[in-house]
Parts: C-alpha cells; structure tokens; sequence
C-alpha cells in the first residue's frame, strides 16, 4: 500500500489518481480530506501532518510513503516523529516533495534550512528514499482565476523575467514511478519545465487556451509585496519575490530529469494552461 500525504494538494490530488489509474493500493490522508477528492476505489483517511500520532493508524501496513514536506506548517513539522511513524507501520519507501530552494537559497529560512533539516531526516532515516525538488508551479497561476474571471486581467510583476514552472501533473508522473519502481533510492530529482517562461508570456498562454483576449498589468515590487502578504508570511514573500525577480542561473536551469524518469519531455505552461482553462472562465 502506497500512503500519499497532502493529497488535497495541487500534487498530492493528481498522484492519487496517477497511482490508482496505474492500480496501486492507495491511501489518501490530508487534513479536510472526503471522499469527493479521491476516485472511488481509494481509502481517504483524515490525519494531520504535524501530528504524527494521527498517521500511525493511516501508515499501519504501508510499504510506501509520499511525504509532502508541510507546506505553509513545515515549521510545525517533526520530520523524524513522522518516519518513526511510517517505520512503525511497515513503509520501506519514502519520496519527499521538498523544494529547489533547498539548494539554491540555503540562507532563507522560509526556503533553505527549514527545507534541508526535513531532507536530511528523510536522507538519514534508513529508509530507501527519493527527494523531489521542483521549482516554481504552473499551478501558482491559479492566483489570476478571480482577475481573469471578472474582468479578463492578470497582474504579476517581473514581467519579463523568465522561469522554467513545472506542470504539478508532471511532478506527480515522476513520484508514482519513484513509489512504485526500482532504481530511484538516493536520488534527488530538480524538477522542472522544458523552456523558460515569462509572466507575460503565462498570461498570454491563459488568454489563447480561453480564446478570448486577457489584459496583462504589469506590476511593480511593492504592489506585489502587499497582495502576497495577505495570504503568506514575510520571509516567505521576500525570498519568492527575490527567485521572481532576480533568479539565479540555478533556478533558470532547465533539468532534465523529469524526462529521464517518464522517457518524455516535461508539459509546457501552455498544457497546463490548456487542461485547466476551465477554472478561468
């Protein structure tokens, strides 16, 4: 049985539906989790990532584990409390979703250290374990749905600045093959789309999958710093503005290893954009 934590999440949901396609045993946990949010033949089971406690009767007799890495409560997280758990409960297999800010801004807080105390508990966990780092989502555009729905504008700042976003369905390709394959312990994957894309040119992409003309805003720092830091904490906001603004080459680099791991190129944002236009209009 293959647990998949975060399965309410942009990669979580998706996995969930590629490892019960694929017929894997699943169980599905998150926190609001029902059974509208799994296809039928998948065991849905409440339980809170911080409270390792609430995993030990999801985990009992799992071979395998999908661990998101705590998202906005990774603070609250005890990484080693949660692979006891999943030790506990038979799991021989972890896949990590972690961040590409692990290594390409070790001095954030929000990003580098919390990110690599929670790799190194999965590296030195004596499990057999895989660590995803994906850059930027696709998914984060999903930001623009009440602007593009109301009044046809999307607003983003560093209009011209490009980042290779990874489609969330692609990441989720590449950790059911981890969960289910050989072939994948100690590996660390960057995660990555095929080419780098500029908001501009994101926006462009929603306005041709919808086949109706979208205004593009372009905004300035601070006007982005003031809608980010109503929904994220400062550090937070700070470092992801300093990746949208002035990435490192790192961070611009297009990886190939979502093509090694599924044999074909990652999606563009335009597929993305495409199989969820629908949210847009």
């Amino acid at each position: 049985m293959i647990v998949v934590t975060g399965a309410t999440g942009n990669v979580g949901r998706s996995l969930v539906r590629v490892l019960a396609a694929a017929g894997a045993e699943v169980t599905a946990t998150s926190r609001g989790i029902s059974e509208t949010d799994v296809p039928p033949q998948v065991r849905h089971v409440r339980s809170d990532l911080t409270d390792a406690e609430s995993l030990r009767p999801v985990l009992d007799g799992a071979d395998a584990l999908f661990l998101q890495n705590g998202g906005a409560s990774a603070h609250l997280l005890n990484t080693h409390d949660v692979l006891d758990a999943a030790k506990a409960g038979g799991v021989r297999r972890v896949v990590l979703l972690s961040s590409q800010g692990v290594a390409t801004r070790p001095a954030s807080a929000s990003h580098g250290a919390l990110g690599r105390a929670i790799e190194d508990a999965v590296q030195e966990s004596g499990l057999e374990w895989t660590i995803l780092r994906p850059g930027g989502f696709a998914s984060n555009a999903f930001a623009w749905v009440e602007a593009v729905r109301t009044r046809r504008e999307i607003a983003a700042p560093f209009a011209d600045t490009g980042l290779p976003v990874i489609d969330p369905d692609d990441i989720a390709e590449v950790g059911a093959v981890a969960l289910r394959e050989v072939g994948h312990a100690g590996r660390i994957y960057e995660l990555t789309g095929p080419a780098l894309s500029t908001p501009r040119e994101r926006a462009a992409a929603v306005a041709d999958a919808l086949g109706e003309p979208v205004r593009f805003v372009e905004q300035t720092r601070d006007e982005a710093r003031a809608q980010m830091l109503a929904f994220l904490p400062e550090p937070v906001v700070e470092t992801t503005l300093a990746i949208l603004g002035e990435p490192s080459p790192a961070e611009q680099r297009v990886s190939p290893n979502v093509e090694e791991v599924l044999g074909r190129a990652p999606r563009t944002f335009a597929d993305w954009a495409q199989r969820y236009v629908a949210a847009f209009r």
